[in-house]
Formats: C-alpha cells, sequence, structure tokens
C-alpha cells in the first residue's frame, strides 16, 4: 500500500495489526529503529518481475521450482489415480473408493496444523528438507510394501494418509517460501509463477505417466512411487542447500524491494518506470 502511494491507509493498517498482536499475547511489541527509502510507483511491470527472479534471484528461482515441481508431481499423480489403483489394482469396488480419500484428506490437515509452528520456531532450511526428503522415503517405502502385495486398500491408504501428513506441510511451506524470498513487490507474483510452472510440469507429466503405470500393474505403480519420492527428496535437498532463513526475519531484510532507493540505484533508471513523482521514506519493523 505504501509502494502505491497509500501511507496513511499503510500506517493505519499496521497499527491495527500490531494493536491485535499486543492484545492477544498480553506483551508490548519491541520498538524497532529500522528505516529503509521507497520510491512510491504505480506498479512494478511483469517484465521487471520476471527479470529480477532470473538474473537477482537465480539460486532462489531455482530454489521454488523445485520445491514446487516435486510437491505437483506427487499431489497431482496420487490423487489423480488414486481412485484406479484401488479399483483396478487393489479390486475395490468403484462406488467405495471415493472414501479412502477421506483419510488423505485428513492427513493433509494434520500435517500443517501439527508441525506449521515448528516452521517458525526450528526453522524453514531445516523444517522444509525434514518433509520433504521424510515423506520421499516414506514413499519409498510405501513402493517397496505396494510392490510385493503387502499393502491393501486400508494399509495403502493409511501408509498415503501419512506420507501427506508430512508433504503437505513442506508445500504448505513451499508457497510460503516463494512469497518471502523475493522482494516484495514480486512476491504476488512468484507463487502464480511457481504455482503455473510446477503444476505444469509436475502437475501433468505425473498423472499421465501414472495412468500408464496402472495399466501395466503394482510394479510400475510402485516404480511410479519411486520417482515421485526422488522428486520429494531431491527437492529437499536443494532446499538444505540453496534454501533461505526466513524464521523470524523481516522481509525486507531477506529482499530488498525493488522500489528502494537501494536497490534502484542498480537497475533501469527511474525515467523508464511508472514512478510516482516524489520519492519517501518509511519506517518498517517486524512485530
Amino acid at each position: 500500500m505504501f509502494i502505491h502511494g497509500k501511507e496513511d491507509e499503510a500506517e493505519e493498517l499496521v497499527q491495527e495489526i500490531e494493536s491485535r498482536v499486543e492484545d492477544s499475547t498480553d506483551e508490548r511489541l519491541e520498538e524497532v529503529d529500522e528505516d529503509i527509502t521507497v520510491r512510491q510507483r504505480k506498479h512494478t511491470g511483469f517484465g521487471e518481475i520476471a527479470r529480477t527472479m532470473v538474473t537477482s534471484y537465480p539460486k532462489r528461482s531455482v530454489l521454488g521450482l523445485s520445491l514446487f515441481i516435486g510437491q505437483a508431481f506427487l499431489y497431482n499423480s496420487v490423487f489423480f489415480t488414486f481412485a484406479l489403483v484401488l479399483s483396478k489394482i487393489l479390486k475395490v469396488e468403484t462406488a467405495s473408493a471415493p472414501w479412502y480419500l477421506v483419510p488423505l484428506a485428513i492427513g493433509n490437515f494434520l500435517g500443517p496444523l501439527l508441525l506449521g509452528r515448528f516452521f517458525d520456531t526450528v526453522g524453514r532450511r531445516v523444517m522444509i528438507t525434514m518433509s520433504y526428503v521424510v515423506s520421499g522415503l516414506l514413499l519409498i517405502l510405501t513402493g517397496v510394501l505396494f510392490s510385493n502385495g503387502t499393502l491393501g486398500a486400508t494399509t495403502l491408504t493409511l501408509m498415503w494418509c501419512v506420507v501427506f501428513f508430512f508433504a503437505s506441510a513442506g508445500a504448505s511451506a513451499a508457497y510460503l517460501t516463494v512469497s518471502e524470498i523475493f522482494p516484495m513487490e514480486t512476491r504476488a507474483m512468484a507463487i502464480a509463477f511457481f504455482y503455473a510452472v510446477g503444476t505444469g510440469l509436475g502437475g501433468i507429466i505425473g498423472p499421465v505417466l501414472f495412468g500408464k503405470y496402472i495399466e501395466q500393474g503394482r510394479s510400475q505403480v510402485a516404480f511410479g512411487y519411486y520417482l515421485g519420492a526422488g522428486l520429494m527428496i531431491a527437492a529437499g535437498l536443494v532446499e538444505l542447500v540453496l534454501g533461505v532463513e526466513a524464521a523470524q526475519r523481516s522481509l525486507e531484510d531477506i529482499a530488498t524491494p525493488l522500489t528502494s532507493v537501494e536497490a534502484a540505484e542498480d537497475a533501469a533508471p527511474a525515467s523508464s518506470r511508472e514512478d510516482i513523482p516524489a520519492a519517501s521514506g518509511f519506517r518498517w519493523g517486524p512485530p
């Protein structure tokens, strides 16, 4: 709001949020004495956003793509084909198959609910890596047990419930990650970009492959599980290496806003942007 010239409304909104936090915690927020000067503008073009993500933050872009492709492949391939696995391979009645998705939904819900707080206390890098790698390892175990005929419809569903308990926490954090590791003006577009590309690659290829694997039997479906596990583990390792520790840090500290004077000095001339004439400063600080 401040960047778009609505500083009064921005100040009022932040003060309201801070008041709610203080009222709910019965604690006074610490004063933060840090300034950043911002050149207000009407909008930030998509070309500048794309250029910033690719040229200024290439490693973070690789990180975002890895996290989204891994979770998109896992989620879309399983949810789109789970009923087929039950009915064609495990001989569950078609009318009953959708009910097996309920435990998966419960696992998806409980994962972020119970693990979410640790992404702020333990840290993003550790928790995202853990959730992706653990879900991948559990998926490998699921593939082994499914391939040798150990798992039936109920036990397969329970295994998937546990897999998604961890995977859902990691996938939720992936959305959080791409919204906070890029400059303020790009965050909404970053989510849209990584979701579109990740879903386009993992979300389309996954169900197509699994549809063919189901026709070929248990061993091929298990191979699909191994493939999904590999992508999840790889994404977790990318987070371990390239992850940005954003827990308990201000967003402006993680990535300098494009509209800040410091960033503008290294970018295109101000005349090439649709700037609001006056440059302004604002005081910021994490609650």
